[in-house]
């Protein structure tokens, strides 16, 4: 197959400094419970950004006139903010940690990184999605259907494995 490699996949222990994760079809496919709940932690903590933002920018802008009730809660709604910030960002580094790419955080849009026709490219899945059904060149944003074939060729590569 001209698509992804049979067995070039990495895993984030065994990769050496410097060097991005080359996943096969199978493996990322593995992968995507994990992911999918590391996803799912982006966007609650997203959203709760989404939420507290509007009231923490106004707090902000009145915080000389303030009475204490309402400083203290500018004083918590920061913290929480610098929470759920924090949250998103050890999820992130998560993904990163298994050699995944951040696509589209709004979305949840998720790379895995692979090879095809000896180019950088990825798979992408976010969430809504069962499985992984696209990929696209480094490159290029526009996703392409994932072959049937390919996952025919990742199934047979590892027919002879016990």
């Amino acid at each position: 197959m001209n698509g992804s490699k049979g067995n070039a996949a990495f895993n984030a222990s065994e990769m050496p400094e410097g060097r991005e994760a080359i996943l096969n079809l199978n493996t990322a496919h593995r992968m995507l419970p994990l992911v999918q709940r590391v996803v799912d932690d982006i966007l609650a903590g997203r959203k709760v950004l989404e939420r507290l933002a509007p009231e923490q920018a106004q707090l902000d802008r009145q915080r000389r006139d303030l009475v204490w009730q309402e400083r203290q809660r500018r004083y918590r709604i920061h913290e929480e903010v610098a929470a759920a910030e924090q949250h998103v960002q050890n999820a992130v580094e998560e993904l990163q940690a298994l050699g995944l790419t951040v696509l589209e955080p709004d979305l949840g849009r998720i790379g895995f990184p692979t090879l095809v026709n000896d180019r950088r490219a990825y798979f992408s899945w976010q969430p809504g999605e069962e499985t992984l059904n696209s990929w696209h060149f480094a490159e290029e944003t526009a996703s392409r259907p994932i072959p049937p074939q390919w996952w025919k060729v990742e199934e047979s590569s590892f027919s002879g494995r016990n």
